[in-house]
């Protein structure tokens, strides 16, 4: 006697390998995937926060390359849109971070500490805005071997005169509550 399969289960067996081979590749048909379609205004808001347009007197662009960038990604899943500034700083990263924490704060940005209480890196991270306009802020300074490796050693060059950081807003797409530090 032949081995027959009745037409819906043979549906259902094939909806099943199929979910089972997307949940092995890290694709979830079940879940809903955020893409960076219609992000243009949320964009254009990280864009415009007047803290990536306020660096702290005498930080200047590196003149390797133009420091500021703007991307949505989209291919974790779920968007992200993030912007930010890359600045040369002659002072201390003290006084970058003193800047910073007045400016955004004034803002109405809250500081989120870094919970790795022995990490002493110097970076910071403010939140702002509640579920559906939530925004993160990010304050960093690379080591020269990143800016080496991603902007090249003229750039690292730039930044061995004084303090390099990077200064970043992000969001999810949808504006959803999101964590500095996760």
């Amino acid at each position: 006697m032949p081995f027959r399969i009745r037409p819906g289960r043979a549906a259902a067996l094939l909806l099943s390998a199929v979910l089972m081979a997307g949940g092995l590749s890290g694709c979830s048909f079940l879940a809903p995937f955020k893409t960076c379609e219609g992000t243009e205004a949320r964009m254009k808001e990280l864009e415009s926060l007047p803290l990536l347009a306020s660096p702290p007197p005498g930080a200047s662009l590196p003149r390797t390359f133009d420091g500021v960038y703007a991307e949505c990604a989209d291919d974790s899943g779920d968007a992200w849109l993030s912007a930010g500034r890359t600045y040369v700083y002659p002072g201390t990263r003290q006084e970058v971070l003193d800047h910073y924490r007045k400016a955004a704060e004034a803002d109405g940005w809250r500081f989120a500490p870094n919970p790795m209480s022995g990490r002493n890196s110097g970076d910071a991270c403010f939140t702002k805005g509640e579920d559906g306009q939530a925004k993160t802020f990010a304050l960093s300074f690379p080591p020269a071997r990143l800016i080496t490796d991603f902007y090249g050693p003229e750039a690292a060059a730039e930044f061995a005169t004084g303090s390099g950081f990077e200064i970043t807003v992000g969001s999810e797409a949808d504006g959803a509550k999101t964590s500095c530090w996760s």
